[in-house]
């Protein structure tokens, strides 16, 4: 058997009685100490390494009686290690009182066994507390398994969480400007103009459009493209305040904003504040036909909805004013 049994007695007789009636029956791996110090300094308990949480020992055999610390208070000791609390103690007592027998098993012993020793009792004894500690040695072991793999669980579930609020994110996200993206605002404006109509509050839309956006492409490249869109999208952005109102990039170098709650003045007053905001980034744009940095034009449409009328309706209108702005010379609101 792979059991280490540390023998504790302090009588050396009774130490080999011990090995010499286990070793037929397959136990081989015996630790012996005098003395109840002896067996501190064998479990790492003598005061220098007693948070060692790693001990060899599966059974220990602790005479009631000995010189120093009695087996009952080395019991006590041994119970209260915390680390150690799982090594049952088997007392070995000549004694035949039932007081003694009693703070021994509230020390923290196991079973107890009298001298002089019966070897048909001592390895009956010894085997049935093996057993029961391989059941609550196996059951601690299952347990910190499915601790294991609880925590597991928890930390893959976190990251199944996190990666599907990415995708989430990406699904309702422009990747270029991190505006929202067309799908999204589709969506939105649905939603948005269900409760417009219910809440009889109006609704504004407005089509944004890169003035000369490809012949700026053609000027830089596709790559200063691409940072004039994102410049673009942060100067639209830092327009609006509220978290209701939405911008997304409606296409190529196309935007549009949803302003919900808001009439044509307040509309008028976003759009002013985008081209002001635009302005000041003061981007270089040498073929533009509406000046000397990159400009929007802007159409506005407003509408309180009705049953009459249509989401299709507004986009409609803001679309042909965002015509008419860049028919009339770009770089203009139209409403």
């Amino acid at each position: 058997m792979n059991n280490t049994i540390l023998i504790v007695d302090d009588s050396k007789h009774v130490q080999r009685q011990i090995e010499i009636f286990l070793t037929p029956e397959g136990f081989s791996r015996f630790s012996f100490a005098n003395s109840a110090q002896e067996a501190f300094q064998l479990l790492e308990l003598d005061g220098k390494n007693e948070k060692c949480e790693k001990c060899e020992i599966d059974l220990i055999l602790m005479d009631i009686n000995m010189p120093g610390t009695n087996g009952v208070e080395a019991c006590q000791k041994i119970y209260t290690s915390g680390h150690l609390k799982h090594i049952p103690v088997i007392i070995i007592t000549a004694e035949d009182t039932n007081e003694r027998l009693k703070q021994a098993f509230e020390a923290g012993a196991t079973d107890y066994i009298r001298k002089p020793l019966n070897p048909v009792e001592l390895i009956a004894r010894i085997s049935s507390v093996l057993k029961l500690k391989k059941e609550m040695d196996d059951r601690v072991n299952r347990e910190k398994e499915l601790l294991r793999l609880t925590q597991i669980l928890e930390e893959t579930n976190a990251k199944l969480q996190q990666a599907n609020e990415m995708l989430h994110h990406l699904s309702r996200t422009d990747s270029l400007t991190g505006l929202a993206n067309r799908r999204f605002f589709d969506d939105l404006f649905q939603s948005e103009w269900k409760r417009s109509i219910r809440v009889s509050k109006p609704l504004s839309i407005l089509m944004i459009d890169i003035d000369c956006f490809k012949k700026y492409n053609d000027a830089y490249g596709h790559q200063k493209g691409d940072e004039c869109l994102k410049q673009v999208a942060k100067a639209l952005q830092n327009s609006v305040r509220r978290q209701c109102d939405i911008i997304a990039r409606y296409g190529g170098e196309e935007f549009i904003a949803l302003l919900a709650d808001t009439d044509k003045k307040g509309a008028i007053t976003v759009a002013n504040a985008m081209q002001s905001n635009l302005a000041g980034m003061n981007i270089p744009h040498k073929n533009s036909l509406a000046g000397s940095v990159v400009t929007v034009s802007i159409g506005i449409s407003s509408i309180v909805p009705d049953i009459t009328s249509t989401p299709e309706m507004l986009i409609s209108a803001a679309d042909k004013l965002l015509y008419l702005a860049k028919y009339e010379g770009r770089n203009r609101i139209k409403y």
